[in-house]
C-alpha cells in the first residue's frame, strides 16, 4: 500500500535472517555453540556439540548458557565433549613443528660433527637436506 509519503513500512523491523544459529534462551542473541536435548525416559539432559541442523525438540545454547546449565532436581546432566573437532594447535605445537622443519633442512655435517656416532649408510649416494639418493641394491 502506498501513501503520500512513500511505501508503508511495517511496525516490526525486518532483519535479514542470519545463517548463524543463535541461542534459544529468551533475549539472548549470542551465537550457539552447543545443543541441549532432554531424554525424558531417563530424566537426563544431554548437552553436546552443536547439532548439524536445528531440530524442533532440541535447544541451541551459547557458551555462557551452556556453562551455567542446571537440570531439574532428580535429573542428571550429561556433558558430551566434542571429540570430532580438531584441537587447535598451541604455540608450543607450532614451535615444535618449525624446529622439526629446521632440523630436517640442516646439512649432514652437523650430525657427524655432533659426536661422530652416526655412520653413513652404505646405500646412500648423495643427500640434499632431508632427501637421500640411494644406490640400487643390485650394485
Amino acid at each position: 500500500m502506498e501513501s503520500r509519503r512513500g511505501p508503508l513500512k511495517s511496525a516490526v523491523p525486518s532483519n535479514v535472517v542470519s545463517p548463524v544459529r543463535r541461542c534459544s534462551r529468551t533475549a539472548c542473541g549470542r551465537p550457539a555453540v552447543a545443543t541441549l536435548t532432554y531424554v525424558y525416559a531417563d530424566s537426563t539432559a544431554v548437552l553436546g556439540p552443536l547439532a548439524t541442523y536445528a531440530e524442533p525438540h532440541c535447544y541451541d545454547l551459547c557458551a555462557e548458557h551452556s556453562e551455567r546449565l542446571t537440570a531439574p532436581r532428580g535429573w542428571e546432566v550429561v556433558r558430551l565433549l566434542d571429540g570430532s573437532a580438531p584441537a587447535r594447535p598451541s604455540g608450543d605445537d607450532l614451535e615444535a613443528l618449525a624446529n622439526a622443519v629446521r632440523e630436517a633442512a640442516r646439512p649432514q655435517e652437523r650430525a657427524s660433527g655432533a659426536g661422530g656416532a652416526r655412520t653413513a649408510d652404505p646405500m646412500e649416494v648423495a643427500r640434499r637436506g632431508h632427501l637421500r639418493v640411494l644406490r640400487s641394491p643390485d650394485n
